[in-house]
């Protein structure tokens, strides 16, 4: 027993002074020295990890853009998702004349894919994403009821038609256009109103309305009349009406071209009260949904766009 204490002694403790190779003390090969005595079993899956990822590459290593493969599946149903909410609220505004004529269930709806839409927006500070704001947007649904009143009633309704509602944004000029196009038996025309806009909050633009323009009629100039007519279950055939109607057709072609070279007529606004401010909740390249004075909602759809399809 002296005999290994004595041995360990040795092994464990540099000695005072040197000794020659071999003498007093074991030898120990360098690489076992150099090695860890104890690996923890972590350092050891750690090494089973990486070699089986080593065995599944090949000798050129990782295709470009493999790491990423995760990331993207995830963001794939997210955007599915979004595209099919918007088909959603297009199917949802069909047939409701930009929300004049949708029923109290739909636009329950409505507001329910909105409010999913907003919570998905893909561009949380619109007003610093200017560009995306730029261009033509088309109204199609509103919950401002009072934007056409005298057109709820039928007798008007019979007579105009309200053929298109707009709204343009120029990003350069920090200006906006908002048009009405309208059309009815004899002419066409527009009321647009022009005015500036200011940022306010990464979703927030305070607008102020400087002009009113009322657009030129379009007299319509060119009459058609069918070949035959019923009456009380009878025929009558309207041939020899032609040279009438031509000469009232030529005649309203001649007072057309007079009105339609006149310029439309424009108005100052100067009043202080026309400003109103308008929020961007939802925004991509072809939707864009915005809350406005009195809990309005307006969707509107960019010009070109497959949802106007």
């Amino acid at each position: 027993m002296a005999g290994v204490a004595s041995l360990n002694t040795v092994s464990l403790s540099a000695p005072s002074s040197p000794a020659p190779a071999g003498h007093g003390r074991l030898l120990v090969p360098a690489a076992a020295a150099g090695a860890r005595r104890f690996p923890s079993l972590r350092a050891a899956r750690r090494r089973v990890v990486a070699a089986r990822a080593l065995d599944a590459d090949d000798e050129w290593g990782k295709e470009p853009g493999e790491g990423a493969t995760a990331v993207a599946e995830e963001e794939v149903p997210a955007v599915s998702e979004v595209a099919g909410l918007k088909q959603k609220l297009k199917a949802a505004l069909y047939g409701t004349e930009r929300g004049l004529r949708a029923s109290s269930e739909t636009r329950a709806e409505v507001v329910e894919l909105i409010t999913q839409l907003e919570a998905r927006n893909p561009t949380p500070a619109p007003t610093e994403a200017l560009t995306l704001l730029n261009g033509k947007w088309i109204l199609a649904y509103t919950s401002f009821s009072q934007l056409f009143p005298l057109l709820g009633s039928g007798t008007l309704q019979a007579l105009v038609k309200v053929d298109e509602i707009s709204q343009t944004i120029d990003s350069e000029n920090f200006a906006v256009q908002n048009c009405i196009k309208f059309s009815g038996p004899l002419a066409s025309s527009s009321v647009s109103t022009n005015a500036k806009f200011e940022i306010r909050s990464p979703k927030r633009v305070q607008i102020k309305f400087d002009e009113g323009i009322i657009g030129t009629p379009q007299l319509t100039d060119s009459i058609v009349l069918p070949e035959k007519f019923e009456f009380f279950g009878q025929n009558i055939d309207l041939t020899p009406l032609n040279g009438i109607f031509t000469s009232i057709e030529n005649a309203a072609s001649s007072v057309a071209k007079t009105i339609s070279g006149q310029p439309p007529l424009k108005i100052p606004i100067s009043s202080d009260k026309a400003e109103s401010w308008l929020l961007t909740t939802y925004l991509d390249d072809e939707l864009r949904i915005s809350r406005a004075d009195g809990s309005s909602i307006f969707v509107l759809f960019k010009e070109g766009s497959t949802l106007l399809i």
